[in-house]
């Protein structure tokens, strides 16, 4: 039986650019909004100011909340190697206080190879998870859609 996982993931858009974690996989490169899993006693705000200074070496201001996601690995294409996997993604709008230390961060992600500024009008030919951000996030950086997603890949 497997636990459930929140997790807290941070929607940082400006001129015109998204910015993302780099991974890498034995399918290539791969797209992630920063973010990570919510320790205890820790809240979702919390969590993504952490994440965030792990992974990109700076801090946030957490805005409102825009989606929120369920990723239940059996149902989708890595089930394979993540069935047991229930995850609840919170993800915030959110901006960068100082971008001077913007950089790959100290404490990053075992796949995380970089960070990096994605033009919005390049979303669609990458391979970004979750993948309904291609449809959710539009050129002009608006944002599209119901606040919960459901389970989505």
């Amino acid at each position: 039986m497997s636990n459930i996982r929140n997790s807290a993931k941070a929607i940082i858009i400006k001129d015109g650019k998204i910015l993302m974690i780099k991974g890498v996989d034995p399918w290539g490169y791969f797209y992630l909004l920063p973010g990570g899993g919510q320790n205890p006693f820790e809240n979702l705000k919390e969590t993504l100011i952490r994440e965030c200074k792990e992974e990109l070496n700076v801090e946030v201001i957490v805005h409102d909340i825009r989606y929120i996601r369920e990723y239940i690995g059996k149902n989708h294409e890595f089930s394979q190697y993540d069935s047991y996997l229930h995850q609840v993604e919170y993800m915030f709008l959110c901006e960068i206080k100082d971008e001077e230390n913007l950089k790959k961060g100290d404490t990053p992600d075992t796949f995380q190879v970089d960070i990096e500024w994605i033009p919005l009008d390049r979303l669609s030919s990458l391979r970004i998870y979750p993948k309904i951000l291609k449809e959710l996030i539009k050129e002009d950086g608006n944002l599209t859609g119901p606040i919960y997603l459901g389970d989505v890949n």
